[in-house]
């Protein structure tokens, strides 16, 4: 697939931290992908595996000084964007590509009101609206995202919203630059089923709208089924297995993965019974082995599992890190 039929290519993308004595700590490892205009790759992953680390490398958003691109590329439009000077990056930022986060309180101005905070973004990115224009035209963006009453409402301040509406508002801000890459960071996880569902109905909508291509973060496979159009998942730093949603949900190759959809609540379970759980923990980057790094918690793993590093290649379609992957 050529750059320009991309919205964003990512290719062999390690990202380390500095830790004292330890040094420079790798902590993700030749992560590779592309996003597509007016469709969705949802990033999956347990916590600790490295997705929210991608996606802030993807916007130079690394806590600095520690943190730094040790190797790869990104690509934005078929645009280079790892070296490219911080006024620059400052500049792409809002109107080529927009993030919204998990928790929105942390990101919203606790002094601005709703629509004053899209009015901002429209000041910043958008010279093309005058300031007289602006407001209405936030206003607008707020009834995109579908925020009730916006006229009425968009005065509040973000204490007064609820978690939904929030959301909402930094939706429309994404929107108000017209970006052509949003990147979602699990951005329904503490939203109720309902307004859930409604946030990821307005994401599919507005990616088609304006032809947006959406990096979904998660670690609910339900969601993944809901809004994804390609997968990749992650585990301890890498990449384990990538391809088509469907394909990958219906018949997942990689044993994390069928264990990470194993965990998922089913309506024909017994009632009363457990989750089903994978034992053990993610281990942190200073230990990751230099062979498999899920062997130790894979009920598939054998002596040649631990022998040496395993390679992504190709299995049906998909991008699969296991040997014990059929052909």
């Amino acid at each position: 697939m050529s750059a320009s039929s991309t919205v964003l290519e990512v290719q062999g993308l390690s990202v380390g931290f500095a830790d004292g004595p330890h040094g420079v700590v790798e902590v993700t490892s030749a992560i590779s992908f592309s996003v597509e205009p007016g469709r969705t790759l949802s990033l999956v992953g347990e916590s600790g595996c490295g997705k929210t680390v991608t996606a802030s490398a993807i916007m130079r958003l690394l806590p600095q000084p520690a943190g730094r691109i040790l190797s790869g590329s990104v690509r934005l439009g078929g645009r280079e964007i790892v070296d490219l000077p911080l006024p620059e990056m400052y500049a792409l930022r809002g109107s080529e590509m927009a993030m919204v986060f998990q928790e929105p309180m942390t990101s919203l101005n606790p002094v601005h009101t709703a629509v004053d905070q899209v009015v901002e973004v429209l000041r910043l990115h958008r010279p093309d609206v005058s300031a007289r224009e602006r407001r209405e035209y936030a206003l607008r963006l707020l009834e995109e995202a579908e925020f009730p009453e916006p006229a009425k409402r968009g005065s509040s301040y973000p204490f007064q919203l609820s978690g939904g509406m929030r959301q909402r508002v930094m939706i429309a801000m994404a929107l108000a630059g017209r970006p052509r890459l949003l990147i979602a960071d699990e951005p329904t996880t503490a939203l109720d089923v309902t307004v859930q569902a409604q946030i990821l109905d307005l994401l599919k909508k507005i990616r088609v709208e304006h032809g947006m291509g959406v990096l979904y973060i998660t670690h609910d496979m339900a969601v993944v089924s809901e809004i994804a159009d390609q997968v990749a998942v992650m585990y301890a730093g890498q990449v384990v297995e990538a391809g088509a949603a469907r394909d990958l949900l219906d018949q997942p190759l990689h044993p994390y993965t069928r264990g990470l959809l194993s965990c998922a609540p089913r309506l024909d379970s017994q009632p009363r019974t457990r989750l089903a759980s994978i034992p053990g923990t993610v281990p942190a980057p200073r230990e990751y082995p230099g062979s498999c790094r899920f062997a130790d918690r894979c009920p598939l793993a054998d002596a040649d599992c631990r022998a040496a590093p395993v390679a992504l290649r190709a299995v049906r379609g998909r991008q699969v890190r296991c040997i014990k992957a059929g052909p």
